[in-house]
């Protein structure tokens, strides 16, 4: 399942994904500092969840929980650091489905999560499939090979993960490939960008470097000398 973060603050971004993941391994984050790259994420990912901050520069966070309505089925939460009346009133007739006030309180906000803890648990095939990605993502991993693997028909597989992950197969397992690539760029300084890519699962320097750019608006060389950079965060 695919949770959407949306706050200018990065900190307020890793706190909401710490908390969650440590209850909800499955879910697949992704974090936007501001309305514009959320929406071009919505326009990529198919999202369940968006938690939105209210207060943001340009179009507010309000704003775009509207526009995400009006466009596509998700639950969306708010984010505020205000106990405002006005703001729940505003929030009811949007239509989102709760919100949470800054700071956060694990507590409260697991709360709020216990509604979608059936969505935390994909069939046994799914999990299969996510597993070998994250134990064997340098390796050569194509649908039929990891299909094979499970005793799945290919096509039938590439449905299934479409339906409870929400993102296609290959783009999952790239998502998962540049994040890996992330923590060995900027852990591993003396790391050519070549090897990084190998290490990462890429078959080659320059489709891992088209994809990162495509990705996180910034080539890897960038990301290396300052990864506050990128906008579009996956995990």
């Amino acid at each position: 399942m695919n949770i959407l973060l949306v706050d200018d603050e990065a900190l307020e971004l890793d706190q909401l994904e710490y908390i969650m993941k440590a209850h909800f391994p499955n879910w697949m984050f992704y974090k936007a500092q501001d309305a514009s790259i959320a929406l071009q994420v919505t326009e990529k990912v198919k999202i369940s969840i968006a938690f939105i901050d209210i207060q943001m520069p340009g179009k507010n966070g309000l704003e775009l929980a509207k526009e995400l309505k009006n466009k596509y089925e998700m639950d969306i939460i708010m984010v505020t650091a205000f106990q405002s009346f006005e703001y729940a009133q505003l929030s009811l007739r949007i239509g989102v489905t709760d919100y949470v006030t800054k700071p956060i309180v694990e507590s409260e906000l697991l709360e709020i999560l216990q509604r979608y803890k059936k969505w935390n648990s994909q069939s046994d095939s799914i999990q299969q499939v996510l597993l070998i990605f994250r134990e064997e993502y340098h390796e050569k991993l194509t649908l039929s090979s990891v299909a094979n693997r499970i005793h799945l028909n290919s096509t039938y597989l590439s449905r299934k993960f479409f339906e409870e992950i929400g993102i296609g197969f290959a783009d999952y397992l790239n998502a998962y490939r540049l994040e890996i690539a992330k923590k060995l760029l900027t852990e591993h300084k003396e790391m050519s960008m070549a090897v990084i890519a190998e290490r990462a699962g890429f078959n080659s320097q320059h489709y891992f470097s088209v994809m990162f750019k495509k990705q996180f608006q910034i080539t890897p060389s960038e990301y290396r000398i300052n990864p506050k950079r990128t906008r579009e965060i996956i995990t």
